[in-house]
């Protein structure tokens, strides 16, 4: 029905309430000797005006009535009881005398009446148009606000698959109530035994408070059931409006590892970022789009994604495209080891802040290919260091990993002397120059869990290349948002580095993904491949006495700053003409031997 015709019905079916309310409420006070008087004619006629003037200013005929609750009940009172005011003051100025029992009992069946008509439509609805047929049966867990609009979503969404049958909630004062006719069954450790006696099957998790442990926990009780169950959406996607409140999501990886996110200094990023002219190199990346994404929200005048990868860089372009933005948008497609080009970009743009995310990051391909490590890792730094110290930025971040500490990689040794450069470069310039390290990102594209699923969806086995070996992992959002604060913070010369929790066993991160995709760890298998060339068993993130021992930010701490007094031009140019195998020894003893030096100042 278009808006036009269900307006008329609605006025129509709204004056003809108002009228008889009016003659039911003198019938039964006069009884018919007052019905066809000018005092009751007169208050019908300005109480249906004065009627449709307030529903519409309560918007009484925008609302979708099938979905009616309390607030439009509340709508319904507010509109009644001024329509009565009105009538009343309407009496008195003409005719010198109020009704009063005539207008109280015309109040109270306006009240039922506008009421009931709207509510009857969500009865009729809810009882005889909803079939619950082939509906699979669903256990939520939590019975707060969130699992009550859940429940109440399930129950109106007529093409809703699923049915709530119960609740559970550790909240014993609630168990054996009832929320809209749904029970609370019990507590979350008797999920299963819940499970199997009502014929659940199909749970949803529906607490948004809840920290990773104890989505853990939850999770794990869920699993015993073998029994599908998903979450509801990110709590940004749902005020954000990119999803609705039934459109439930599987259980990820990243749900169980990932970290409660920490406020960012929103001010202090705003002074840094908001009309200034951002770079982000490796924009194409994981890491790169991220930070893209972010700063995105905080109105830069210009943002510069640059990557040597024509089709990634154009999807993040796109991508940000979509958004409300206020800023300029430009793409350049170029290698950080061209160092006439990097200087082209920053005479042209003058870039206010950097963040360097471009960097070859595989450890096993950068063992087979120490020079391109070099190439794009440390003389790729190189030269947008000295871009940035030359044409004037503010401050220059530069995104480093924890395999830069004590490395036995070519990556992680190229990357820790290009922490030297940039701390070099901090004595030299004007320009703060910082690094950031963390460990490993999930679901980046170099991270294992792509790997795994991979492996999982083909039927296994999952490689695993030693059971003890452990690493640290973060959420992709949670780094890009913590270099960004690292970057307001920064003052010049520092290493910051994240706080990554507490370290996860490889071997534990399978499991996981094996259960979360809907399999048994026996199905698939997990098969022990041996440490690949470069490896570490464990990555630190600095040595005890590097790292000051409070945050100076939530989960952002900050090592200890020495004076690196290095040659690099000497220590870059000593480096070419070596065969490959000379180039990592070199490399990796360079790296270590600067670090002794640095720890003994």
């Amino acid at each position: 029905m278009t808006y036009g015709k269900r307006l008329i019905l609605l006025m129509g079916i709204d004056t003809l309430i108002v009228m008889i309310a009016v003659f039911i409420g003198g019938y039964l006070i006069y009884n018919t000797e007052y019905i066809d008087s000018p005092i009751i004619i007169a208050s019908s006629l300005s109480l249906v005006v004065f009627h449709h003037f307030f529903a519409y200013q309560f918007k009484l005929y925008k609302r979708v009535w099938q979905y009616a609750s309390i607030n439009e009940l509340k709508e319904i009172f507010k509109a009644v009881t001024l329509s009565i005011i009105a009538t009343v003051i309407m009496q008195q100025l003409f005719f010198d005398i109020i009704h009063k029992r005539t207008l109280v009992i015309t109040w109270m069946l306006h009240i039922l009446l506008i009421g009931g008509s709207r509510f009857a439509w969500r009865m009729y609805r809810d009882t005889f148009l909803k079939s619950h047929k082939n509906k699979k049966r669903t256990l939520i867990v939590g019975s707060g606000s969130a699992g009550t609009m859940v429940a109440r979503q399930m129950m109106q969404g007529g093409e809703s698959e699923l049915t709530p049958v119960a609740f559970v909630d550790d909240d014993m004062t609630k168990k054996k109530l009832e929320i809209m006719g749904v029970p609370v069954e019990g507590p979350v450790h008797n999920i299963e035994n819940i499970a199997n006696e009502l014929d659940i099957e199909h749970i949803v998790i529906a607490i948004p408070s809840l920290t990773r442990q104890e989505l853990q926990r939850i999770y794990d009780e869920c699993q015993k059931t073998n029994i599908r169950t998903q979450i509801l959406p990110m709590i940004e996607d749902l005020l954000s409006g990119k999803v609705s409140v039934n459109e439930f999501r599987d259980v990820e990886v990243e749900d169980l590892l990932g970290r409660d996110p920490v406020e960012l200094d929103i001010e202090g990023i705003s002074e840094s970022i908001t009309n200034k002219t951002i770079l982000v190199t490796g924009a194409a990346g994981s890491i790169g789009s991220e930070i893209c994404r972010q700063i995105s929200g905080f109105q830069p005048q210009k943002m510069i994604l640059l990557d040597h990868y024509e089709n990634g860089v154009y999807d993040v372009e796109m991508e940000l495209q979509q958004k409300e933005l206020y800023s300029e948008l430009i793409t350049e497609v170029s290698d950080v080891k061209d160092k006439e080009k990097m200087d082209t970009i920053f005479e042209s743009y003058r870039p206010d802040v950097v963040f360097h995310a471009a960097a070859h990051k595989h450890v096993p391909l950068m063992e087979k290919n120490p020079e391109e490590a070099v190439k794009n890792n440390v003389q790729g730094t190189k030269n947008l260091a000295e871009a940035a110290n030359e044409y004037g930025s503010e401050t220059f971040v530069m995104i480093s990993t924890d395999k830069a500490v004590n490395p036995t990689s070519v990556m992680g040794a190229t990357k820790r002397i290009a922490e030297m450069v940039v701390q070099h470069m901090d004595t030299t310039s004007e320009t703060k120059f910082v690094s950031v390290r963390f460990g490993n990102v999930l679901g980046s594209r170099g991270s294992v869990i792509p790997l795994f699923k991979k492996q999982i969806q083909n039927g296994g086995p999952v490689t695993v290349t030693h059971p003890d070996m452990v690493r640290y992992f973060m959420t992709i959002s949670e780094a890009s948002r913590l270099v960004i604060q690292a970057g307001a913070l920064a003052k010049g010369g520092e290493v910051f580095v994240l706080d990554m929790g507490e370290p996860v066993k490889i071997v534990d991160l399978a499991k996981n993904l094996i259960k979360l995709s809907g399999y048994n760890i026996e199905d698939i298998g997990i098969e022990y491949s041996g440490m690949r060339p470069g490896e570490k068993m464990y990555e630190e993130l600095l040595k005890d006495d590097e790292v000051y021992p409070e945050q100076i930010y939530p989960k952002i701490y900050i090592g200890q700053t020495y004076n690196i007094n290095l040659f690099f031009n000497t220590v870059i140019n000593g480096l070419s003409g070596l065969s490959k195998e000379e180039l990592k020894v070199n490399l990796i003893e360079i790296a270590n031997r600067q670090e002794q030096k640095v720890s003994q100042m």
